[in-house]
């Protein structure tokens, strides 16, 4: 690769989309599209197994994600044919220093997947998932495979990943870059923390194999690094034995510390192996129905589920129990019903200026009430509200960030808002910042999948304690500071 750029204004570079060329021009430090052949073996960008793209309908939807509110335009798009197509265009953009950000299913909702005036990486082609054997303890995928069919390739040998976000169409790369968190982590820890072995590519185009004992400095700035100091682009994930069946229970509550209380008592106690919660409004648009959810593994990794045993000494009110047996994979999937829902009645357009915070356990009930109390449905539209009981002791990856409590909560007030009100989504976000206030005040923190404006101030306290580590692996392994600027970090 050509290391001195032409000052002539001369497209650098080749690769094809349909009938066109693509080339960058160093001078004007921008892309070009040219009818095919009237360019020929121009100098600069590597020759791809995939393709280039510069088209309006590739930039728009690069410019776009699930949140809706944020819109950096790229100058083009990569879709890899290959882990060396990303090494290739990876290595190009650190030379010619411009921006570069990954992009899995797009599910970001506050820009941090965009770039603008750079490159972004589609990895959703990046999808094998390696062999599974009825004795596997963990199996290598691509960073675009997608959970659900990670699921279900374990499942066929008896096995499974042993925590999923509630989600299951997102990309193993994406959760694997914030965290990912679900209703196991009291029990497994996060998704990043049954995570053995990386394939990254850094920013200075390096394709780099990483782990706990090998090259750990990347491995651990890698996982919930926000993409700061490397692309994934491989993954190897911790396997256990699967449940065929799983009994799922439905707790209602009217009071908040009580429903908090409880889901600590199941966490501790480990009674479950799912533990989730749920706020919803009451008739008078009050956030106080409360709905408890933990589900209980059948065999044959565990002993068929006892009701009497399982529910003993919670303050739920019995009368109003629900509790049914299903198939494990559709208990994970169970969101997709409502999820084609959304999707046709239009809600999967909406502005998503979503709040996610980590309240630590003996602040939860008053910083919660007062984010609630303040709610209506009007903001919160087809959105929810969760709850997700964390153990600090299972939460192991150093960028993760928690409260230091034994108990945290994953507090998440996920707002679905029409995209042309743009008042409420202004108004939100105000208020998700005040929200984000509140919580660090009382030690807590966020959960960087949301919609918070944040400062590099902010993303220092943010870090604590691993803020030099992590500034350190910048340094080394992006040392021109081109990946995913969209978090705003460095």
């Amino acid at each position: 690769m050509s290391r001195t750029p032409s000052r002539r204004g001369l497209l650098r570079g080749l690769t094809v989309t349909g009938a066109a060329v693509i080339g960058f021009d160093p001078a004007a430090r921008s892309w070009a599209v040219t009818a095919s052949g009237s360019a020929t073996e121009l100098a600069g960008l590597p020759r791809l197994d995939g393709t280039l793209h510069a088209d309006h309908a590739s930039l728009t939807a690069a410019a776009d994600d699930y949140g809706h509110i944020v819109h950096h335009r790229p100058v083009a798009v990569l879709r890899p044919g290959s882990v060396r197509d990303v090494v290739s265009m990876v290595r190009f953009c650190n030379e010619q220093r411009l921006p570069v950000a990954p992009r899995g299913q797009g599910h970001a909702p506050f820009g941090q997947a965009q770039v603008e005036g750079g490159l972004v990486i589609e990895t959703a082609p990046l999808a094998d998932i390696g062999p599974v054997g009825k004795g596997s303890t963990t199996v290598t995928v691509g960073a675009g495979a997608r959970w659900s069919a990670v699921a279900k390739a374990t499942l066929a040998h008896g096995l499974t990943p042993p925590v999923f976000t509630d989600y299951l169409e997102l990309s193993v790369g994406g959760t694997l870059s914030v965290g990912g968190l679900g209703g196991q982590v009291h029990r497994h820890g996060a998704q990043v923390d049954n995570v053995t072995a990386l394939r990254v590519v850094t920013g200075a185009g390096e394709l780099v194999r990483c782990s706990p004992s090998r090259r750990s400095d990347l491995f651990h700035a890698v996982l919930a690094g926000l993409g700061q100091c490397g692309i994934i682009v491989e993954a190897t994930l911790r396997l256990v034995r699967a449940p065929e069946t799983v009994r799922h229970y439905r707790l209602s509550y009217d009071d908040l510390e009580t429903f908090l209380d409880d889901q600590r008592v199941l966490v501790r106690e480990g009674r479950f192996d799912y533990v989730e919660g749920q706020v919803s409004a009451d008739a008078g648009g009050a956030f106080r129905v409360h709905t408890l959810e933990a589900v209980a593994y059948g065999p044959p990794t565990g002993p068929a589920p006892d009701d009497a045993a399982l529910l003993r000494g919670l303050r739920h009110d019995p009368s109003t129990v629900h509790s049914g047996d299903l198939p494990y994979y559709d208990f994970l999937d169970r969101l997709a019903p409502l999820v084609a829902a959304d999707k046709e009645a239009g809600v999967w357009t909406y502005a998503h200026p979503w709040l996610n915070l980590m309240l630590p356990g003996s602040s939860a009930a008053t910083v919660s009430a007062r984010i609630l109390n303040a709610l209506t449905p009007a903001d919160l539209g087809p959105g929810v509200v969760l709850f997700y009981p964390l153990l600090r002791d299972r939460l192991t990856t150093p960028l993760l960030r928690t409260s230091d409590e034994e108990v945290s909560y994953l507090f998440d007030v996920l707002s679905a808002v029409p995209p042309d009100d743009t008042a409420t989504v202004d108004r939100l976000l105000t208020a998700n910042r005040s929200a984000y206030e509140a919580a660090a005040a009382v030690g807590g923190t966020q959960y960087p999948v949301g919609s918070i404006p944040f400062t590099r101030a902010d993303w220092r306290t943010h870090f604590g304690a691993a803020w030099p580590r992590l500034k350190s692996a910048k340094r080394t392994y992006d040392p021109r500071g081109i990946l995913v600027p969209g978090q705003g970090i460095f």
